[in-house]
């Protein structure tokens, strides 16, 4: 056993710590300036801190708010958040977005309604543009107490819907340049001078409405150009220098087998123009109308050839042979014709070729069609009445004698022309609106419902035919047409494989007799035609209508009803059905019309 006495930990630890003794000063002595240090430090720490929170707190103050100077399209909005913002801006704005933009151009004023232009307020946009949002940075901190900008609204905008709006006015405005030309007209020529057009720019137009949306009340001007002449003046006066005075100046002379045919300005002018091209004016040559113009000059030295066709003669069809002519040879008159006509003296002379001109349809072309017998024929009688005398007379007389070949379509309207007092026709009584009127051509119904008969039993196409609004009783029920010139036709179609020769007569009505219209159809039989009808359905009852004028036509009146007509195909000489064809026509009631003064 060890007999050290025993010793505490800490007197251990109390001799552990003894330190020789030194002449040096104690350590202790640099306390103040370590002191010093931390209280510095403390200061700093302290003064990062308090600027650490007022950052924050600018931050929570400031960032998510507008400068406090802002405005948008005049509206204050400084220093509110985006969503009061917004709501000051729609507050602000709210009228003014649907005010219409008034526009002007060229002395005119349009009305622009917002709605119809696509226009509208971008509200998030608006308020976005003017700094609205949270940020860090000290400068925008900074900026909302110093800052703030006035800003244009944002705004939206259906391109297609303004650019509608714009186009609608220049419509009114725009006016197209006329160009310089020249006329030719019965042997003179007359210079017609340019002038300038004008049109709306569009695509500016479309950027100062939207600069004007919201912004004004004003009238807003729109731009305007000038739109210049293809063909200027100067081009005028070089065409009459070079082309149109020289072309007028003289007759051309045509040399035709020995014989000098003058063709007079008056007479080729019509042929000639001036055309523009490349911003110049140009000679063209309407050909149709120069060889019009000179078959009429030389028709005392060439012969006009003459087609074969087929006639009644002594009430049977003969074939009546065409006629060789004599005619000129085109390709150089026509080629060489408008350099001719500005040469001077005897170089307008030009000597042109004799040549045979044979008929197109020859007169075994026309045996062929084997037109040898009648086919079908009708007739309608009618009361007396001088224009009908007159016009069923006029129109038989032009329409007699019509030749359709195989697969040829027959027109009324085409084959008479217009009912007109130059061709013939004098006023009577036509239906329309259910009522009779006076006008010129009336009656002429009357021979179109006997074609139509004609047609029917003859087995050709209806092509096209109306009947009359109300029934006529001296016509057929169901097979009827009634023609207006321009709007209603009667046309039918040889769909046979012969041809088909129309004659047509009328037996004038005098005050003791009725008049009689007749139709043939010429051919060789083909088929077999017989016709049924229904009986009368679907009546109705007629109206008493008081009518005012020196037009109205008193009437007694009748009901309308419907009804069916049949036509059976049967070949010629067989008792076998090869076709039926069903036609309904309604009918509606003849009105009984008064007339009061």
């Amino acid at each position: 056993m060890n007999d050290q006495p025993f010793r505490s930990r800490s007197a251990d630890r109390s001799k552990a710590t003894e330190r020789p003794t030194s002449t040096e000063p104690a350590k202790s002595a640099k306390r103040p300036e370590s002191s010093d240090r931390k209280v510095i430090t403390a200061l700093l720490l302290g003064l990062v801190l308090l600027l650490g929170g007022l950052y924050v707190a600018g931050y929570l103050f400031t960032s998510d708010k507008l400068p406090t100077g802002t405005t948008i399209a005049g509206v204050k909005v400084g220093g509110l958040k985006p969503v009061a913002a917004e709501r000051e801006l729609v507050e602000g704005l709210g009228a003014r977005t649907q005010e219409p933009i008034i526009v002007s151009a060229a002395g005119q004023r349009h009305r622009i309604e917002p709605l119809d232009a696509g226009l509208g307020l971008d509200v998030a946009g608006s308020v976005a543009q003017a700094g609205a949002g949270r940020s860090w940075s000290p400068a925008r901190m900074w900026g909302y107490f110093t800052g703030g900008d006035d800003f244009d609204a944002v705004v939206t905008v259906d391109g297609t819907k303004l650019e509608a709006q714009v186009a609608a006015f220049a419509k009114k405005v725009d006016q197209k340049a006329r160009n310089g030309a020249v006329t030719f007209e019965t042997g003179t020529a007359t210079p017609r001078l340019p002038y300038n057009g004008q049109a709306i720019d569009q695509d500016s137009a479309v950027d100062e409405i939207l600069d004007a949306y919201l912004q004004t009340t004003e009238v807003v001007p729109l731009p305007v150009t000038d739109v210049e002449p293809e063909i200027s003046e100067k081009e005028v006066r070089t065409a009459m220098d070079d082309f149109a005075n020289p072309a007028m100046s003289a007759p051309v002379i045509i040399v035709l087998a020995g014989e000098n045919v003058v063709l007079r300005p008056e007479a080729y002018s019509p042929a000639i123009s001036l055309v523009a091209k490349d911003g110049a004016l140009v000679p063209a040559l309407d050909e149709k109308a120069l060889l019009k113009a000179i078959k009429q000059a030389v028709r005392t030295v060439a012969l006009q050839p003459r087609e074969a066709t087929v006639k009644l003669v002594d009430g049977r069809p003969v074939v009546v042979p065409g006629r060789t002519g004599l005619t000129f040879e085109r390709k150089k008159l026509i080629d060489r014709f408008l350099k001719l006509v500005v040469k001077k003296g005897n170089r307008r002379t030009i000597a042109v070729q004799s040549v045979i001109d044979t008929p197109d349809f020859t007169a075994a072309d026309a045996r062929k069609l084997q037109i040898t017998e009648m086919v079908s024929s009708y007739s309608i009688a009618y009361p007396h009445a001088d224009y009908r005398n007159t016009n069923l007379g006029r129109a038989a007389e032009l329409i007699s004698g019509t030749v359709l070949k195989p697969g040829e379509t027959f027109s009324l309207n085409n084959t008479v022309g217009e009912r007109t007092r130059a061709n013939g026709f004098t006023e009577g009584f036509i239906i329309s609106d259910g009522v009779y009127l006076e006008e010129l051509g009336g009656g002429v119904s009357q021979m179109a419902t006997t074609l139509f008969n004609a047609m029917f039993f003859a087995g050709l196409e209806d092509v096209e035919h109306k009947p009359h609004s109300f029934y006529i009783d001296r016509y057929p029920v169901g097979r009827e047409a009634t023609v207006v010139w321009g709007a209603v036709d009667l046309q039918f179609k040889n769909d046979t494989p012969y041809g088909v020769l129309i004659s047509t007569s009328i037996s004038p009505s005098s005050t003791s007799s009725d008049g009689a219209v007749n139709v043939s159809m010429w051919s060789t039989k083909y088929w077999d035609i017989t016709a049924g009808v229904s009986d009368r359905y679907d009546i109705t009852e007629e109206k008493t209508r008081r009518l005012k004028g020196d037009d109205c036509v008193p009437n007694d009146g009748y009901g309308g009803f419907d009804i069916n007509v049949f036509r059976y195909f049967r070949q010629v000489g067989s008792d076998e059905l090869v076709r039926e064809e069903t036609m309904n026509t309604t009918y509606t009631p003849s009105d009984t019309v008064i007339c009061t003064s």
